[in-house]
């Protein structure tokens, strides 16, 4: 399996991998269960694009991933976080039948807090993406 870059964002990170794009969902959640993360929420996007334009897209979701201990120390700083929250991790087909996987970087978007506890939690938690994404790219 080859592994590339995905494209260079200021608010996340990801790998490229040689996959399936079902088989990158799969172990997209083995590796984020590995590192204390749940998925709470998963939207299909081809299939609400589908079902609310009627126009075909990629194969590509959206999981809302959590995990409890690093949210209960945020929610207990500051109550608003929750509308940060969760992770979003993204898995789209890249079309040429292999994937791309992507995460939200939770320094970026928690620095809007400006909590020295927040920054913490944001660090452990990108610490522990950035495993996930490791795990994916080497696999």
């Amino acid at each position: 399996m080859t592994t590339q870059a995905t494209p260079t964002r200021q608010y996340g990170f990801g790998t490229h991998i040689g996959t399936s794009y079902a088989d990158a969902v799969d172990r997209t959640r083995a590796a984020l269960k590995e590192q204390g993360f749940g998925v709470l929420t998963e939207i299909d996007v081809a299939k609400t694009i589908k079902e609310k334009l009627g126009v075909d897209f990629r194969p590509y979701i959206i999981l809302g991933a959590c995990n409890p201990p690093l949210a209960h120390r945020a929610l207990s700083s500051d109550l608003g976080v929750g509308l940060l929250l969760p992770c979003n991790v993204v898995v789209y087909d890249d079309g040429a039948g292999a994937a791309n996987v992507e995460v939200m970087d939770p320094e970026a978007a928690l620095s809007l807090i400006q909590n020295p506890a927040m920054a913490e939690v944001a660090g452990e938690a990108k610490r522990r993406l950035r495993l996930v994404i490791d795990a994916l790219a080497t696999s």
